[in-house]
Parts: structure tokens; sequence; C-alpha cells
């Protein structure tokens, strides 16, 4: 499991933003289709590609993606 492997599977799950816009130092939450149902396709990517269960609180305690994958390497342990 790697940053840039989790950031594109991250991407992945928007169709309008440019991918481009896509680096682990990214605040997705500023992200303009960021939402209620981005928050809960991560949690089903999350759980279908790392087999890890995470809950929307711990998407929101991250700013980054990085954030985010650094939690779920924590509970990948």
């Amino acid at each position: 499991m790697d940053i840039k492997d989790f950031t594109a599977k991250f991407a992945a799950q928007f169709f309008e933003t440019d991918p481009s816009e896509f680096k682990p130092e990214t605040v997705f939450k500023e992200l303009d289709e960021w939402s209620s149902l981005s928050l809960i396709q991560m949690i089903a990517m999350i759980d279908a590609e790392y087999r890890v269960t995470v809950d929307g609180q711990i998407i929101n305690q991250a700013e980054t993606i990085q954030d985010l994958f650094n939690a779920v390497c924590e509970l990948k342990k």
C-alpha cells in the first residue's frame, strides 16, 4: 500500500475534478465536488480496496489525502 496508489483510487471517486488536483497534500474537503455522498464513496472504496472499515468520524478528522492514508495504514496494523 502506498500513497500514490491510494491517491489515484481516491481521485477515481470524482468525475468532475481534474485528476491533477489530487495530491497527498490536497485538502479534499475543500474540493467543489466533495459532499456527503463523497464521504460514503470513500468509506466504500477503502473497505473494498484495503479491507479496512473507516467511519465518517475518521474521514472528518482527516484534512488531507495523506492524513486519510495514514489513518487507513494505522487501522491495517
